[in-house]
């Protein structure tokens, strides 16, 4: 079967610098910091206090209240992205195929705030009084499950589920079932909101977060005094669909996707490969499936996380897997601003890299005042660059050894 082009139509975003697309790349280009001290429970006694909250939102402009109530966080905060996408896409579901309508939003935890609350009423209120929308609203599919009922979209509903990785092999997977005649459209990105008691407290005690309860220096990314990620929520939702059958309908096109590489370190838990072996052939991989060469990469938005083994082991990955242009090529992470979140990130960092192709605006690297000797790339430290972006690349690198990247191209159709 012949493989097809895929573009991107329809772009929605919920993130900790702002609640629609165009807000949050605004805030990113102009170095706007979203990290602030924790509403969403009281962690006046907790050892971390900060996170990246999305702010302002306003639910029921969006979704019925009733459906609200029945739905844990991180499925609203989806619903919410699809909406800006699915406008922005001009999409008339009367002309469609829902059968060959996907869904592809993967989360890395799903509905742990569902989870926390539901075993906490178990313990001290007894089996009894669980909810009966507990199940439905712990298991990660329930974020596409309720996009695909909105929107009728009868395809697959497959979320990756690769922790931090999870919106970018969402992305990527949804490439392939289009690209190789599957399906002719599909949403496609993450979700997460960890920001409870047991998502903060779990990340805490495995001494992955900033202690230091500074919000306006907390996530310094390859700085050499950094010490963990901030832990943050969102929403990144994208419409991809084969340029046939968006040429087809007269549909807005945004940008191309090209390439996707994906590989597992199969070496720790939780900690990068440490020649970082893996996350070199996911980029090499990502270039070859795109067929470009690495000089004509002209961005990376890095995972970034702001914890020490990341960034310099995904730093050595970028040198090995680019060579001599990884030292030519704009670097950032704009995870400095919205924090760390988790399954939803890589869509989050994807809608980033695609605005910047669109506009030739690199958003910084904020905070970023002493580089680490190892990580010695350009990082767009603290103000954002202009620049003509033909081809731009997303990383991701999760828990469990997981590492994907996404490769987007200029319009050119």
């Amino acid at each position: 079967m012949e493989k097809r082009r895929v573009v991107i139509t329809g772009m929605g975003l919920v993130s900790p610098v702002g609640n629609d697309v165009e807000s949050s790349f605004k805030a990113l280009v102009e170095g706007k910091n979203g990290i602030d001290f924790i509403t969403l429970m009281d962690a006046s006694d907790w050892k971390v206090k900060i996170a990246g909250e999305v702010k302002n939102l306003n639910f029921e402009d969006y979704i019925e209240k009733k459906e609200i109530r029945r739905s844990d966080r991180v499925t609203n905060l989806g619903l919410v992205a699809a909406d800006e996408a699915f406008k922005q896409s001009k999409l008339n579901l009367d002309d469609i195929d829902p059968y060959r309508f996907g869904t592809f939003v993967g989360s890395g935890i799903g509905g742990l705030t569902t989870i926390f609350e539901e075993v906490k009423t178990s313990v001290t209120r007894g089996q009894d009084r669980i909810s009966p929308f507990f199940i439905p609203n712990s298991i990660i599919n329930m974020v596409g499950a309720k996009i695909g009922i909105k929107y009728k979209a009868k395809g697959p509903n497959l979320p990756m589920v690769t922790a931090c990785s999870a919106a970018t092999n969402s992305i990527g997977e949804a490439f392939r079932y289009i690209r190789d005649g599957y399906l002719d459209l599909a949403f496609a990105g993450g979700a997460e909101a960890p920001i409870n008691e047991i998502g903060v407290g779990g990340f805490a005690s495995l001494k992955a977060l900033d202690f230091s309860n500074d919000p306006l220096y907390a996530s310094r990314p390859f700085d050499q005094s950094r010490t963990g990620f901030v832990i943050a929520e969102g929403a990144g939702v994208m419409i991809l669909e084969s340029l046939e059958h968006a040429t087809k309908r007269g549909a807005p096109i945004i940008a191309e996707i090209v390439g996707y590489g994906t590989t597992a370190d199969a070496f720790h838990m939780t900690a990068p490969d440490d020649e970082a072996n893996g996350i070199t052939k996911c980029i090499e991989l990502a270039l070859e499936d795109a067929k470009i060469k690495p000089e004509v990469l002209g961005y990376i938005n890095a995972h970034g996380t702001s914890t020490v083994l990341n960034d310099k082991l995904e730093t050595l990955g970028i040198k090995k897997a680019l060579g001599n242009h990884a030292y030519d090529i704009q670097i950032s992470s704009t995870k400095s601003m919205t924090g760390h979140a988790l399954g939803a990130a890589g869509a989050i960092e994807s809608i980033a890299v695609v605005k910047a192709i669109e506009t030739s605006l690199i958003p910084p690297t904020i905070h970023l005042e002493t580089p680490d000797p190892e990580c010695d790339l350009n990082y767009t430290p603290n103000k954002y660059v202009k620049k003509d972006l033909t081809y731009g690349m997303n990383i991701n690198i999760g828990f469990g050894g997981q590492n994907a990247a996404v490769i987007f191209k200029k319009v050119d159709v």
